[in-house]
C-alpha cells in the first residue's frame, strides 16, 4: 500500500473551519462524523442509503486545471469522511441561524410555510441553496430536479415548491406566486386586487444576493497550486483507504489487491457495506488520479472519464449536442434522457459514469442504451489496455462483468450516430423519479439509405433477467427486412418467446415486466415511424406518437376566508401564522431527540430480532457478541424486573420473547454498546436457534380459512337488509383488497433514558404521540411507581400514529438497560429495523352486496371487512370498529349491515396510521359505489350525489347530523374545479387519444372527530406568567408537525391579549401536566386548546383587580403589581371533552363529537402502455369550520392528501414468502415525491362555516384529508375504463389498492398485456406475498 508507517492527516473545511483529523476511519461517513464528532446535528438521519434526501450537504471543491469551483449537493450518510480531503462542506448550520442572519432559501421555505414537523427541512434547504450557488435565478424545471431527492412525509411538498419558486425569475411577479390567489396570466385579477388573504407575502422576502455567500477557503486553493499531490493513507478500526495519484499507481495498487473496491460515489459499495454488512479491508480511492477525469472529442465520437459523475457526462454530452447537428447526436440524447433518471441529483453528483456501468445492475438504465449504442471501455491492468465492448458478452452475471479483478475501466467511447441511425432509451419504474427501474431499454436502428428496410438493430433490456439483455433473435426478425406493421407484429412474437421470465422471477411483476418488453418496442415503432417520415421515407398515414405525460407544475390557489374587520390586529386567531419553530427548523438549530448531545458514558442499544415467523427459540448465543468490542451487555427478558408484556384488549405483547416468535422482527434480545456501531455490530453477532412451527398464516385468506382472529368481531346493521334485496332492480356482488401502508415518518423511533442517580427516578426522552403511555410502560417494566418517571418530548419529526403503542415497547426495553447498567441509554433505529419491527397501516379485504333500481337509489348493502392485524393484537380492535363507524361514508344507504374482523396473523403487529381504518373503509363503500355506476352505465358522481346524506340525517348508528356543509362542499367543488366541461374535455381527449387516456373523479369524505373511547377526550394545561410578562404554556399534546404548538400560542395570545412572541411552549412532559392523553384522532387541538384557554381565562381574571387600578399600564407592568399583591401567576386548565360512547350491542352511540366534510375532484393522466400517470389536477373543498389558522390548516390538508395519493396509487409493501418485509427502505418503498404533487393542487377552505363543538368554531383536520388520495385512484380507475373500452372490455372490473403502474397497466387489458400468457396460480411459488 504506502511506503508510510504512518496514516496521514485528513484536511478540509466545514462550514468556513479548518478539520484535521488525525485518525480518520474509513468506515466513518460525513454523516456521523457531523453529527458525533462535531456535534453539527442539522444534517440529518432519514435512510443512511442516500434514498431520503434528510442528510444532503454542499460539497465544494476547486478544480486546478480550470481554476473553478464546483459546488454539488450530496447525501452526507454515503460520503466516506476519507473521501473529502481538500473539499469544503456546508451544512446547514453554514448557510444561516437565528444567531446570525437568515439565508433567503431558509427565510423562504419557513414563511412560505414549508416546514411541519421539520425533520426533513435541512436537507430541502441544502438541495435548494446549492442549486442557487450555481443558478442564482433557476427554472422551475431546475428547481423540482434539485428536490427531486429530498423526501417529506408532512407538507405534499407544495408549500416548499411555493417558497423556492420565489427565486425564479420568469415566476418571480406573477401574482399567483404571491401566496395564493387567482393569476392575471390566467385571465383573472391578481388577488392583491380584491383584498384576498394570502399564505404569505413574497415582498417581506429579503432578497438573495449571491454577492454575499461565503468563499471558498483560500488555504485549500493555496495548497492545490502549490503543493506536489501525493498518495493518502488512513487507518481505521477494521480497514485501510488508499488514495492514489497517479494512474500507475493505482495500476499497481489494484494488481496487489485485486479485490480491493475501487470507492468514487460510493453509491453502490456504501449501500452494501451498511445494509448487507459487507466488510472491505481496504479500499481504493481513485478520485485523485487525473487519467480518469479525461474528456476528449474524437471523428468518431467521445471519449469519456470513467470517473467523471453521471452529472458531469449529462453536461458535457448537453454541450456536444450544440455542437453537432442532430443525426449525429442519437446516442448522447438517449444517454442523457437516462441518466436523468438515475437516483436524485444528489446521487448523479457522485455516482460515476464507470462506476455505473461496472456496478452490473440487472436494471440499469444506461447499461442497455451503451450497449445497443456500441459503446466500449477501455480498461487498463498490470497486463496491459484493452478495449472492450459493452455489449451482451460484457456483463456475465448478477453484478458481474467480463472485466479481471485488477482491471480498471479508464474511459468510454460514446460513437456519433450517423445518418438514417435512431436511438431510443425506455423505461418503467414504480415512482416516476429518484426510483430503480422495473424495466429499461435501449434500441437502435440504421436504415438503408432513405429506404424503410432494416440494416442494423440492436435491443436491449435491463429488468428481465440476472444481467441486462440482447434481444437477439428479435433483432434477426427485424434486420434486412423493411420498417413495416408485419415486420413488428412478427418481431413482437418472438420477443415475447425469447425474453422468458419464470412466474417466481425475483422482483416479481412477471406479466407486467414481459409487457413492458413489449411495449418498449411499440413506442419505438411509433418514434421511428415519424422520424422515417421527417426523412421523407415513407408518407403513409401514421399512428399517433405518444407524447410524454405533462410535467410542468403550477402556481396553485388557496382560498381561506379573511378573519372579521372586528378582529383585533394583536388577535392572531384565525391568521396564517407561520409553524412557531419553522424558522428553527430551515436552520437545523430545531432540536429531535438524537440531537440531544451525548451524555458522559452513555451507550447505545441495538435491537436483535427474529428472523423468523412462527417457531419456537431452541437458544439464545451470546458469547460471540460479547467478545466484540465495545459490547458492553445483552438484554434478554430476564432482566426485566417488573412486567415483562403489554396487555390490551386482554392479549398480551411480550417485550422480548422467551420461547416463541410469531413474526419475523419480534423483538428477541438487545445489545448495548459503546458506540452506535459497536452495538450493530454486536447485534449481528447474536445467534439464535428456532425450530420452526407448522402452518404459519400471513395472508387474510389464510386467516380466514383457519379462523385465525382477535375477538371481539363487530357487527353493526340498520333496517333490514335480507328483505331489501328482494326489492331491488339488481344486485351486484364485488370486493376490493386495500394494501398496508408504512409511516415513513421522517425520525425513526427514537428514545433515551436516563437515570437520574438516585430513589430509582427515570427521565424518558422520547419521540412519542403519548407521553403518559411511555412513562406507565417504563414504570410497570422496572415495577417502580410513575411519579419516578418523567417523559419528555420536544417535537418529533413526524408520527401519523406509528410512534404510540410501539414506542412505549421501545422505551420499556431501553429503560431495562439504563436500570441495569445505571447509565443513560439510547436508542435510535435505523430505518430498515424501523419498517422491520414497527408495523404499518392495516391490509383490508372488502367484500360488498349491493342492491340498487335503475335510477341509481342504492337500498340496500352488505359489507364485510377483514384487517390484517398482523401478530398481536396492537389496536387493531379500534381500528376494526372505526371501520364499521365509516361505512357509511357521505351516503344515506338505508339498509346497510356491516361486519368487520381483524385477522391475527405471523407479520409485524399492524398498528395506527392516520385516519385510523377509515381510508380502508371507505374505499371498499366508494368502489361499491363506482361498480354500481358502471352496471347502470352512468357517470359515478351521478350515483354518489343521489346516494348522499340529504336534509337533517341519522347515520346507522343512530347519530343525528347536517350534511348541509358536506353538500356545500360538494357543490363548491364541482363549481371551482369546473367539473362538468372538464369532463367532457376529458371524453373528447380519450376519443383522440389512444394510449394515453384521462380520468375524472370527485369523491366526499364525513369524517367523524375525537375518541369515541370518551376518557382520550380530556385535555390538560398549565400556564405560569414570570415577572418580565413572559409566558410559559404547558400541555399534553406533542408536536409532530401538525402545529399544535402554534395553535395554542394563538390561543393563549387571544386569551391574555398578548402577542405571540411573549408566549413559549419548551416541551411535552409528564411532569408538568399528567395523565395526558395521545395526540391522535385529529382532536389534539380541540382538547388541549380549550384547556389552555380555561387556564389563560383564569389567569386574566386574577389580573382583572391589577388593571382596574391601572388601565392604562402595559402588560408587564400589571403581572409585576400582581406579584407584589401576591396573586398567583400559574394556573391549570382542565377540559373533559364530550361524553362520547357507542353501544354495540345495540348498534347506537354517540362516538363522534362533530363531522368535518370534504370533497376532491381530480383529473389524471395515464400512459396506456407503461402504466405510469400524471396528477393534472386537484381540487379539495374543506369544511374545517372557522380555521384557526389557515397556513397549517391547509398544509395538513396538503400533507394528508399526498399522503392518501401514496396509500391508494404508490406505496406498496411486499413481504416474502417466508414472511420477511422485502421493502425496508426508500429504495423500495416509494412515498409520494416532488414528481407526484398534482400540477395544478388548489385547496379552498369552506367560508362561513361554524362548529359549537370545538375551540373558536374550528374543527380538527389532521386525518380526514387522507381520504381524499382516493380522488386519485378513482380517477385513474375511470382513465383505466376508457382504456378498456377500446378493447372492449366494460362494466365493472377488479382494481385494487395502491393502482400501482403494474396493476392498471394490467387492468387497462392492452393488446401487448393480451399477448403475455398469465401464470397459473398455484403452479409456483411467487416471490412476494399478496398482503
Amino acid at each position: 500500500m504506502s511506503s508510510r508507517e504512518q496514516p496521514d492527516t485528513l484536511c478540509f473545511f466545514i462550514n468556513g473551519k479548518k478539520v484535521t483529523e488525525e485518525h480518520a476511519d474509513p468506515e466513518t461517513t460525513l454523516l456521523s462524523f457531523l453529527r458525533e464528532k462535531l456535534r453539527l446535528t442539522g444534517t440529518k438521519y432519514g435512510c443512511g442509503g442516500g434514498g431520503c434526501g434528510a442528510c444532503t450537504v454542499m460539497v465544494s471543491r476547486y478544480q486546478l486545471a480550470s481554476k473553478t469551483i464546483t459546488h454539488y449537493s450530496a447525501n452526507a450518510c454515503l460520503l466516506p469522511l476519507c473521501q473529502l480531503h481538500g473539499a469544503a462542506v456546508t451544512t446547514v448550520e453554514g448557510v444561516g441561524s437565528t444567531k446570525t442572519r437568515l439565508h433567503p432559501v431558509q427565510e423562504r421555505i419557513a414563511k412560505a410555510h414549508g416546514s411541519q414537523c421539520g425533520f426533513c427541512t435541512p436537507g430541502m434547504v441544502m438541495s435548494m441553496y446549492t442549486l442557487l450557488r450555481n443558478e442564482p435565478q433557476p427554472a422551475m424545471e431546475d428547481i423540482t430536479q434539485a428536490l427531486a431527492g429530498n423526501l417529506c412525509r408532512c407538507t405534499g411538498y407544495r408549500p416548499i415548491i411555493d417558497g423556492c419558486r420565489t427565486f425564479c425569475q420568469q415566476e418571480a411577479d406573477c401574482c399567483q406566486v404571491n401566496g395564493g390567489g387567482r393569476c392575471c396570466l390566467n385571465g383573472g385579477e391578481d388577488a392583491d386586487d380584491h383584498g384576498a388573504p394570502q399564505l404569505f407575502d413574497k415582498m417581506e422576502f429579503a432578497p438573495l444576493d449571491p454577492t454575499q455567500e461565503p468563499i471558498f477557503p483560500p488555504e485549500l486553493i493555496l495548497t492545490a497550486e502549490t503543493s506536489s499531490p501525493r498518495t493518502l493513507t488512513f487507518r481505521g478500526e477494521r480497514m485501510t483507504w488508499v488514495s492514489p495519484v497517479s494512474l500507475e499507481e493505482l495500476v499497481q495498487l489494484k494488481a496487489r489487491n485485486p479485490r480491493a473496491p475501487l470507492v468514487m460515489g460510493n453509491t453502490s459499495i456504501g449501500p452494501e457495506v451498511k445494509f448487507k454488512g459487507v466488510l472491505h479491508p481496504l479500499a481504493i480511492s481513485p478520485a485523485r488520479v487525473s487519467q480518469l477525469f479525461e474528456v476528449t472529442q474524437t471523428p468518431e465520437g467521445v471519449l469519456v472519464g470513467a470517473g467523471c459523475t453521471l452529472f458531469e457526462v449529462q453536461t458535457f454530452l448537453e454541450k456536444v449536442l450544440l455542437q453537432f447537428p442532430e443525426e449525429k447526436t442519437e446516442i448522447f440524447r438517449a444517454l442523457i434522457q437516462q441518466i436523468r433518471n438515475v437516483g436524485s441529483q444528489q446521487i448523479r453528483n457522485v455516482a460515476t459514469l464507470g462506476g455505473n456501468i461496472l456496478s452490473a445492475y440487472p436494471n440499469s438504465d444506461l447499461n442497455p442504451v451503451l450497449a445497443a449504442g456500441r459503446c466500449k471501455v477501455s480498461a487498463v491492468s498490470s497486463g496491459g489496455r484493452r478495449e472492450v465492448p459493452v455489449n451482451q458478452d460484457f456483463f456475465v452475471s448478477f453484478g458481474k462483468t467480463v472485466l479481471q479483478l485488477d482491471e480498471i475501466v479508464v474511459s468510454v467511447f460514446i460513437p456519433f450516430s450517423r445518418k438514417g441511425e435512431f436511438v431510443r432509451a425506455f423505461r418503467q419504474a414504480p415512482r416516476k423519479e429518484s426510483s430503480f427501474a422495473t424495466v429499461t431499454t435501449g434500441m437502435r436502428v440504421v436504415f438503408r439509405g432513405r429506404s424503410r428496410v432494416v440494416e442494423e438493430v440492436s435491443i436491449y433490456y435491463g429488468g428481465v433477467g440476472a444481467t441486462i439483455i440482447s434481444a437477439a433473435n428479435t433483432c434477426a426478425a427485424i434486420i434486412t427486412r423493411p420498417w413495416s406493421d408485419e415486420t413488428l407484429s412478427r418481431a413482437y412474437d418472438v420477443l415475447l418467446d425469447e425474453l422468458q421470465l419464470p412466474p417466481s422471477a425475483p422482483g416479481g411483476k412477471v406479466e407486467f415486466r414481459r409487457s413492458l418488453t413489449l411495449s418498449f418496442l411499440f413506442k419505438f415503432n411509433l418514434e421511428v415511424l415519424q422520424k422515417l417520415r421527417e426523412m421523407d421515407g415513407i408518407t403513409d398515414e401514421l399512428p399517433q406518437k405518444i407524447q410524454p405525460l405533462p410535467g410542468k407544475i403550477q402556481a396553485g390557489l388557496q382560498e381561506f376566508q379573511h378573519v372579521s374587520e372586528a378582529q383585533s390586529d394583536q388577535d392572531p386567531v384565525g391568521r396564517p401564522i407561520m409553524h412557531r419553530s419553522a424558522i428553527s427548523q430551515t436552520t437545523g438549530e430545531a432540536v429531535y431527540l438524537d440531537d440531544i448531545p451525548r451524555m458522559d458514558g452513555e451507550l447505545f442499544l441495538a435491537l436483535v430480532t427474529s428472523s423468523r415467523a412462527h417457531a419456537k427459540i431452541m437458544g439464545l448465543d451470546v458469547s460471540k457478541a460479547l467478545q466484540l468490542p465495545g459490547v458492553v451487555d445483552i438484554i434478554t427478558a430476564k432482566d426485566i424486573p417488573g412486567k415483562k408484556a403489554r396487555s390490551m384488549f386482554g392479549y398480551d405483547e411480550e417485550l422480548l420473547a422467551q420461547t416463541q416468535v410469531s413474526c419475523v422482527g419480534q423483538l428477541v434480545c438487545a445489545v448495548v454498546a459503546d458506540t452506535r456501531a459497536h452495538a450493530k455490530r454486536g447485534a449481528s453477532a447474536v445467534k439464535i436457534g428456532y425450530e420452526d412451527l407448522p402452518h404459519p398464516v400471513f395472508t387474510i385468506e389464510e386467516a380466514i380459512e383457519r379462523s385465525s382472529f382477535f375477538e371481539p368481531r363487530r357487527k353493526i346493521e340498520r333496517g333490514d337488509v335480507t328483505e331489501a334485496f328482494q326489492t331491488v332492480d339488481r344486485v351486484h356482488e364485488g370486493e376490493i383488497h386495500i394494501g398496508g401502508q408504512e409511516h415513513f415518518y421522517m425520525e425513526t423511533q427514537s428514545m433515551l433514558v436516563v437515570p437520574v442517580g438516585e430513589e430509582t427516578e427515570f427521565k424518558v426522552y422520547a419521540s412519542t404521540q403519548w407521553p403518559t403511555l411511555v412513562q406507565e410502560a417504563v414504570a410497570e417494566t422496572l415495577a417502580i411507581p410513575s411519579n419516578r418517571v418523567t417523559c419528555h418530548v420536544k417535537r418529533i419529526g413526524g408520527a401519523f400514529g406509528g410512534k404510540v403503542t410501539k414506542t412505549s415497547i421501545l422505551a420499556s426495553i431501553t429503560s431495562v438497560a439504563a436500570w441495569k447498567m445505571n447509565c443513560a441509554v439510547r436508542c435510535v433505529l435505523e430505518r430498515g429495523e424501523d419498517m422491520l419491527i414497527t408495523g404499518a397501516r392495516h391490509p383490508v379485504l372488502g367484500k360488498y352486496k349491493v342492491g340498487f333500481m335503475n335510477d341509481g337509489r342504492i337500498v340496500a348493502a352488505d359489507i364485510q371487512y377483514y384487517t390484517n392485524a398482523g401478530n398481536s393484537v396492537d389496536e387493531s380492535l379500534l381500528v376494526a370498529e372505526k371501520i364499521l363507524l365509516h361505512m357509511d361514508s357521505a351516503y344515506n344507504i338505508p339498509n346497510l349491515r356491516g361486519q368487520v374482523a381483524a385477522c391475527r396473523t405471523n407479520l409485524p403487529s399492524n398498528t395506527a396510521f392516520r385516519g385510523f381504518g377509515v381510508p380502508q373503509s371507505v374505499l371498499v363503500v366508494e368502489n361499491m359505489i363506482n361498480d354500481v355506476a358502471m352496471v347502470l352505465e352512468r357517470p359515478t358522481d351521478q350515483i354518489r350525489e343521489i346516494s348522499m346524506y340529504k336534509g337533517p340525517s341519522v347515520t346507522h348508528y343512530k347519530l343525528s347530523f347536517s350534511p348541509e356543509n358536506l353538500l356545500r362542499c360538494w357543490e363548491e367543488c364541482k363549481v371551482k374545479a369546473d367539473y362538468g366541461s372538464r369532463c367532457r374535455a376529458v371524453d373528447q381527449f380519450n376519443q383522440q387519444n389512444r394510449w394515453r387516456k384521462r380520468g375524472m373523479a370527485i369523491v366526499p369524505i364525513k369524517y367523524g372527530i375525537a375518541f369515541a373511547e370518551s376518557f382520550l377526550n380530556q385535555g390538560a394545561a398549565l400556564v405560569h406568567i414570570y415577572k418580565d410578562g413572559s409566558v410559559l404554556v404547558s400541555h399534553g399534546g406533542t408536536e409532530m408537525g401538525q402545529g399544535i404548538h402554534t395553535k395554542i400560542q394563538q390561543v393563549a395570545s387571544r386569551e391574555l391579549r398578548i402577542p405571540p412572541s411573549k408566549i413559549h411552549i419548551s416541551e411535552t412532559s409528564t411532569n408538568t401536566v399528567p395523565n395526558t392523553c395521545p395526540s391522535a384522532a385529529s382532536f389534539g387541538t380541540d382538547a388541549n386548546g380549550v384547556a389552555v384557554k380555561k387556564a389563560c381565562e383564569t389567569l386574566y381574571q386574577q389580573l382583572e383587580p391589577i388593571r382596574q387600578k391601572n388601565p392604562k399600564g402595559s402588560w408587564e407592568s400589571w403581572v409585576q403589581a400582581a406579584f407584589f399583591e401576591k396573586i398567583s401567576l400559574s394556573a391549570t386548565g382542565f377540559y373533559r371533552g364530550p361524553d362520547l360512547y357507542m353501544d354495540w350491542d345495540k348498534m347506537e352511540g354517540r362516538p363522534y363529537a362533530y363531522f368535518t366534510n370534504g370533497v376532491s375532484c381530480c383529473e389524471v393522466e395515464l400512459d396506456v402502455l407503461t402504466g405510469d400517470y400524471r396528477t393534472v389536477r386537484t381540487d379539495i373543498v374543506m369544511d374545517v369550520g372557522r380555521s384557526l389558522n389557515p397556513s397549517v390548516d391547509i398544509g395538513q390538508i396538503e400533507g394528508a392528501f399526498m399522503q392518501g395519493l401514496g396509500l391508494y396509487t404508490l406505496e406498496e409493501l411486499k413481504f416474502s414468502p417466508s414472511g420477511l418485509l422485502y421493502t425496508r427502505g426508500p429504495s423500495q418503498y416509494k412515498i409520494p415525491a416532488v414528481c407526484d404533487v398534482p400540477l395544478g393542487f388548489n385547496v379552498y377552505l369552506l367560508s362561513d362555516s361554524h362548529n359549537p363543538h370545538a375551540i373558536y368554531s374550528s374543527k380538527g383536520i389532521g386525518e380526514p384529508a387522507l381520504f381524499l388520495g382516493s380522488s386519485v385512484f378513482f380517477a385513474l380507475k375511470d382513465a383505466v375504463a376508457a382504456a378498456r373500452s377500446e378493447s372492449g372490455l366494460v362494466g365493472p372490473f377488479l382494481l385494487n389498492s395502491p393502482a400501482t403502474a403494474e396493476r392498471m397497466c394490467l387492468a387497462c387489458a392492452s393488446p401487448f398485456i393480451k399477448k403475455v400468457p398469465a401464470s397459473k396460480p398455484g403452479s409456483f411459488t411467487p416471490w412476494s406475498l399478496n398482503i
